[in-house]
């Protein structure tokens, strides 16, 4: 044993002056497990190195930077006997009958508003298209351009101008016709958390 203590204690001696000998391990272990302790976590020393270097940083988007729970932020109407409470009634209506993330956004709007809705008859989901049903007799159709290009429904420039507008906040826009007329526009978006920039720039700083 003694022997074994001497021959240690003199590789210790030897490594000490020399700093990646010990230093550098020890710095590391110590802050990653300190970064640990506040959920961060690293991978490696060599991860942990590079980290250094980094330049641009990417964020998930969906329950991240927001709240991860879509939102409808902006109804548009065209149809002079139908207003924007009639308009979310008829869309929400359709969309009893769909478990599809936006659908349930739009029902949360109207249920939101105390709006009551009607059972769809004839309820039809067609992927990459939309959902079209019968409310209160009325033919409903909900969904994307290609569906109402299929039902020969020509958008108005000044309709497309708005649906391209809100597209480019980021938000995700549903075209709605009733009875084969157009009827308007619902945009829905996954809000921003309220504390989300103040952590970016954290970040960033």
């Amino acid at each position: 044993f003694t022997f074994a203590l001497i021959k240690t204690v003199a590789v210790l001696v030897i490594a000490c002056p020399c700093a990646m000998g010990l230093a550098t391990p020890t710095a590391v272990m110590v802050g990653t497990g300190k970064g640990a302790e506040f959920g961060i976590l690293i991978k490696s020393s060599e991860a942990l190195e590079r980290a250094g270097h980094i330049t641009s940083v990417v964020l998930d988007k969906t329950g991240t930077i927001t709240r991860g729970k879509p939102e409808v932020t902006d109804i548009v109407t065209c149809l002079p006997s139908i207003n924007e409470a009639e308009l979310l009634r008829l869309t929400a209506s359709v969309e009893k009958g769909s478990e599809h993330p936006l659908g349930e956004a739009i029902q949360a709007e109207a249920g939101r508003r105390e709006i009551a809705l009607a059972d769809p008859e004839d309820f039809l989901s067609r992927s990459g298209y939309g959902v079209e049903a019968n409310v209160s007799g009325q033919l409903v159709w909900v969904g994307n351009t290609r569906m109402m290009d299929e039902n020969h429904l020509a958008i108005p420039a000044d309709l497309l101008e708005k649906r391209e507008r809100l597209q480019k906040e980021g938000k995700t826009v549903v075209i709605v016709a009733v009875n084969g007329q157009l009827a308007g526009l619902v945009a829905i978006a996954d809000a921003v958390k309220p504390d989300s920039r103040a952590a970016v720039e954290r970040l960033l700083r």
